[in-house]
């Protein structure tokens, strides 16, 4: 790693020192840019002098640019601690999503495109799929309409933009939260209420949960009372019930939208240019996994029953014989820590999130050849001077990383990491990987090199525990780090297919075949107890401990095999309802965006088909209050976002990458040679080909579904 600290960077970090008025002048200097050097192909070629070098090329390098400096603009919407900002990042990404449509629909550039296509040039793969994919975006977005229609389809647009940019605003803004006092909370552990608001009410200290996941989860996992996580699940999935009418209006313009350029549905539109390509396809697949699942599922949940019977009769209480979908996450941990001997509190004591995310580093560079050298405060100031240092980031808590190829691999620049972890005001939600820079290649011929940003809300340390991360946590981070060297290693020549550009229904294959490194012996290496990393955290932890006394070295620096064998146990526990949760919602998402007809389309009620679908195929909801006690399509970004029509994709996703896994992983997880084949094969090329060539040439057959099946327990 020494030997690249000395390496002179290749392309400049990004200085993230914006102003509401800049953000909005430069996506304004940039649409301007762009349309210019459309209107100059326009003027100077006629269709029969266009060829892919004077008029592809000249929009692609547009194509490259825009997409670089736009995701800057609008990553700040997600992120900054400015209010201004993030109002200002949202309305540039307006203002580029108008005129994506606007550059969508212009008929002279398709005139001269379409003249390309029908000459059929000989072109390299990349250079072809670009041709292929430019045609076809036109054509989606009605250049085949006639005028009048053309109209209102590019209404339609635009109005649906704007709506998908209020969905997610509202998202990012949402601030609720709901009060506690302590004795509701008992269970709670201390390190997630360690770092929450309190007041005190009378006689009684009051916490204030907000409604993120970092949060959520542990509350719902180990909050002793019934009626705390009952009144909390409740409250989360109502947290921004002014997005259920801004996702009906976006579904019926969608399907009004595909019904103009003669589709049955959106559904039959969207999957047109993905893996499944049809409707019955992805309906059949769902149906299938859930005749399969529901067997299984009923005899989870009679399962957990048995739990709750205990619990609540161990109160001198009476069982009244209801599973309800707040107690789902209480009583599965009360279920592994009974029986498979797992204490996730005394588990998570081995991941602290800085050493864990520091050990998950270093198996990617093993894995797949990379060195990650962390940009300190020297190194900003040398980079760029005392007065912007400041600015490499968008807030103190953000850590940032050259990432290169090691010596062996030829030691040269990737690109850049970061990595914002904590929870904050504003801030996106979920756990997240953003590109905020795609790589691709210049002008010049010479590569531009991308940047990533891993984007989470854990809680803080504090000065006697660090941030610390249950198993499900550590899966999560590896996961969502997979995404980020998806974007780093990538290697094509255009910015749109970069990455994790892929179809939607590959897209979280890389990451979900990544995950499965989490249940194996591998998850050794990322652990080290928290109280072995300063004396501080040592002390803290001895006082803790329920022992009046406590023998300095009765806890090892990692995980045992033993605790690891009883996690790996774990992962079959519960797994037909696990992917019952994901069935709910590919089923939701595909049944809103293929009504049979248009009006059944505007007389949907979504919340109805959310909430049936929840007690159909998980468990009861509140008793007497129909299907409008809460609003959880509200809140899923993937239904508004690239992810309509593609939420089955994380099933078919785990699909493909546990059959992957299986394969060349399974009996030596570590293996380099394995990994760095993977890194050429399937992360490398991101969406330059089609994904299942992809999938099928790192296979070398078609993809199988045994090893998803095994996963299940269904063979």
């Amino acid at each position: 790693m020494a030997q690249n600290k000395e390496k002179k960077l290749p392309q400049a970090a990004i200085l993230f020192n914006a102003t509401a008025t800049s953000i909005l002048d430069e996506a304004k200097g940039l649409i301007e840019r762009v349309r210019k050097a459309q209107d100059q192909i326009v003027e100077s070629i006629q269709p029969e002098t266009a060829t892919f070098g004077n008029t592809l090329l000249p929009l692609a390098q547009a194509e490259n640019n825009q997409c670089s400096t736009s995701s800057i603009l609008t990553f700040y919407a997600n992120v900054s601690p400015d209010e201004d900002l993030r109002h200002a990042s949202t309305q540039a990404k307006n203002l580029l999503k108008e005129f994506d449509i606007e550059s969508n629909m212009r008929e002279d550039v398709f005139i001269l495109v379409d003249a390309v296509f029908q000459k059929n040039e000989h072109l390299d793969p990349e250079s072809k799929r670009l041709l292929q994919e430019k045609h076809r975006g036109f054509i989606k977005n009605g250049l085949a309409l006639p005028a009048t229609k053309r109209h209102r389809f590019e209404e339609l647009h635009k109005r649906i933009s704007q709506l998908k940019i209020e969905f997610q605003k509202n998202l990012n803004e949402e601030d609720g939260s709901i009060w506690f006092t302590q004795n509701e909370l008992a269970g709670v552990p201390d390190s997630v209420l360690s770092g929450m608001e309190k007041v005190k009410d009378g006689n009684e200290d009051k916490v204030r949960l907000k409604f993120n996941y970092s949060e959520y989860l542990p509350v719902m996992r180990y909050a002793l009372s019934c009626d705390t996580r009952k009144r909390y699940y409740i409250s989360f999935f109502n947290r921004c019930n002014q997005n259920v009418p801004i996702l009906k209006e976006i579904i019926v313009l969608r399907d009004e939208a595909a019904r103009l350029l003669g589709f049955s549905n959106h559904a039959e539109f969207r999957l047109q240019d993905r893996m499944a390509k049809r409707p019955e396809v992805v309906n059949s697949l769902l149906d299938d996994l859930r005749s399969k699942l529901t067997t299984g599922g009923g005899e989870e949940t009679e399962n957990l029953k048995q739990f709750k019977k205990a619990d609540v009769e161990s109160q001198g209480e009476v069982f009244d014989g209801h599973f309800y979908l707040w107690d789902y996450t209480f009583y599965t941990q009360v279920m592994v820590e009974k029986d498979y001997s797992i204490d996730a509190k005394q588990v998570s004591e081995f991941f602290s999130l800085e050493v864990t995310t520091q050990r998950m580093l270093r198996a990617f560079e093993n894995l797949f050849g990379l060195v990650f050298i962390e940009i300190n405060e020297d190194d900003k100031v040398e980079l760029v001077g005392n007065g912007m240092a400041s600015k490499l980031i968008w807030h103190e808590d953000v850590s940032m990383y050259s990432v290169w190829d090691e010596e062996s691999e030829g030691g040269e620049f990737c690109g850049y990491l970061y990595m914002d972890l904590h929870s904050r005001k504003g801030k996106y939600g979920n756990p997240s990987t953003w590109s905020i820079q795609q790589g691709f290649v210049g002008p010049d011929g010479q590569r531009r090199y991308p940047a990533a940003a891993l984007v989470c809300t854990f809680p803080k340390p504090t000065p006697t525990k660090p941030s610390l991360l249950e198993h499900q946590d550590v899966v999560m981070m590896f996961h969502e780090l997979g995404h980020g060297i998806h974007e780093l290693v990538s290697k094509t020549t255009y910015a749109r297919f970069h990455g994790t550009a892929v179809v939607e229904d590959f897209c979280e294959t890389p990451s979900i075949m990544l995950e499965q490194f989490c249940w194996t012996s591998a998850l050794k290496d990322f652990s080290q107890h928290y109280s072995t990393l300063s004396p501080e955290y040592r002390k803290a932890w001895e006082s803790d401990q329920t022992s009046a006394a406590v023998n300095s070295s009765s806890i090892s620096d990692q995980i045992s095999d033993q605790t690891i064998q009883d996690l790996i146990r774990t992962k079959g526990a519960n797994k037909s309802l696990y992917y019952l949760r994901q069935l709910h919602i590919a089923i939701f998402d595909m049944t809103i965006h293929q009504p049979e007809s248009h009006d059944i389309a505007k007389a949907m009620d979504i919340s109805e088909v959310y909430n049936s679908l929840l007690t159909e195929l998980i468990s009861e909801g509140p008793q007497g209050l129909g299907h409008q006690w809460a609003h959880g399509e509200a809140t899923i970004p993937h239904l508004v976002g690239t992810y309509d029509v593609g939420f089955y994709g994380y099933v078919t996703a785990a699909i493909y990458a546990l059959d992957m896994f299986d394969q060349f992983f399974r009996s030596d997880p570590w293996n380099a040679q394995q990994g760095r084949r993977y890194r050429r094969m399937i992360l490398e090329p991101g969406a330059s080909q089609e994904e299942m060539k992809t999938l099928v040439d790192y296979l070398g057959r078609e993809p199988l579904m045994d090893a998803f099946y095994k996963e299940l327990g269904l063979v």
